[in-house]
């Protein structure tokens, strides 16, 4: 059963470069991940953008993911994440090739919203 997501952007660099991605990315995921390939995250200036849901936690992009440290970053913070109960996180608490990449964390959303 997966609780957690990895969104994947397959417009800006294509859906092989996000296909790329997923499956590297799927061989470091920890157990309880899936994966789902998105048309677009408006992440268009920084490609290829990756982001991170889960129920009850804030949601995170990231953008200009292109090497294999990058993958690296991303599962490491896969494991962070999902070992968070709010999921939030410091930057300088997440790997650091992720630094520079974060372009978004945005909150739970809020139960009985209107």
């Amino acid at each position: 059963m997966t609780d957690h997501v990895v969104l994947i952007c397959t417009t800006c660099q294509g859906a092989e470069a996000a296909q790329s991605i997923a499956e590297a990315l799927r061989e470091r995921l920890p157990e309880g991940y899936g994966t789902r390939m998105i048309e677009c995250m408006a992440g268009c200036d920084h490609p290829l953008t990756v982001g991170f849901q889960a129920g009850a936690k804030a949601q995170y992009l990231f953008g200009e993911i292109q090497t294999s440290a990058d993958i690296d970053a991303l599962a490491a913070f896969a494991r962070q994440y999902q070992n968070s109960s709010t999921g939030w996180t410091k930057a300088t608490d997440r790997p650091e090739a992720l630094l520079h990449k974060t372009l978004s964390r945005m909150p739970p959303l809020a139960t009985g919203a209107t």
